[in-house]
């Protein structure tokens, strides 16, 4: 695998599950540690950081930020935030006023977005989900594009959510080219890792070329403030 470096200091797993699972999910716990402690997570396949994975869990945890809003704005409601976290990006949506709700398969991140009173559901977007093909935007950020380590599996379930005129707004890797599915851990600044699971990274360019087999299309890309954006359409 390419664009990675070594990475020392982790503690193993032991009775790891056999089927894979979900983010950060299983092993030492660590994300509900982050989420819990405002930590640092690092995602490491074959004992190696990905290049672009050292997530600041603070920032879930904040509100959103300009940019975060912009992309908000960018969208309409009624709003679905695939993979949550703690909710900043629903409660970005419902404060200009849209009918928005998260989803989310970890419990921790579920119960801090509902203390703070934001609506999050703990499912897999895998999962029968209320209102599907009513949604008029559904999000993918923070790298949620990888959910499953299948990208196209993802966007053809996107695309049974939306609704005829809705879109997909999508945060992709800063590489247009860049496609890639691994298998990795979550490893928290303790040192305690997550059972593994199944990741993907993925491109403005290589994301059309997916998009087209789940019957959407990039309409638009864009990047602000270091970040990388496109929205998807109906084909």
């Amino acid at each position: 695998m390419t664009g990675i470096t070594p990475v020392t200091g982790i503690t193993p797993v032991t009775g790891a599950a056999p089927s894979p699972a979900t983010f950060g999910s299983g092993g030492g716990e660590p994300y509900t540690r982050a989420l819990q402690n405002s930590g640092l997570l690092r995602l490491v396949a074959d004992d190696r950081l990905v290049d672009t994975a050292v997530m600041d869990v603070r920032r879930w945890s904040s509100g959103a930020d300009a940019t975060d809003m912009s992309l908000i704005e960018e969208g309409s409601g009624p709003l679905l935030d695939i993979g949550c976290g703690p909710g900043r990006m629903v409660a970005a949506a419902l404060t200009i006023g849209y009918a928005a709700l998260g989803v989310d398969v970890s419990q921790a991140a579920v119960d801090l977005a509902r203390r703070s009173g934001i609506p999050a559901l703990r499912a897999s977007v895998f999962d029968t989900l209320p209102h599907e093909g009513e949604w008029m935007t559904v999000l993918l950020v923070d790298g949620n594009i990888g959910i499953g380590g299948d990208p196209s599996a993802l966007l053809r379930r996107c695309a049974e959510l939306l609704s005829a005129t809705g879109c997909a707004l999508v945060e992709v890797h800063n590489d247009p080219q860049l496609d890639r599915s691994f298998d990795c851990r979550v490893v928290g600044d303790d040192g305690t890792a997550s059972d593994l699971f199944p990741w993907s990274e993925i491109g403005v360019t290589a994301l059309e070329r997916r998009a087209s087999g789940a019957g959407l299309r990039v309409s638009e890309s864009w990047q602000r403030q270091g970040r990388s954006f496109a929205r998807l359409m109906r084909s």
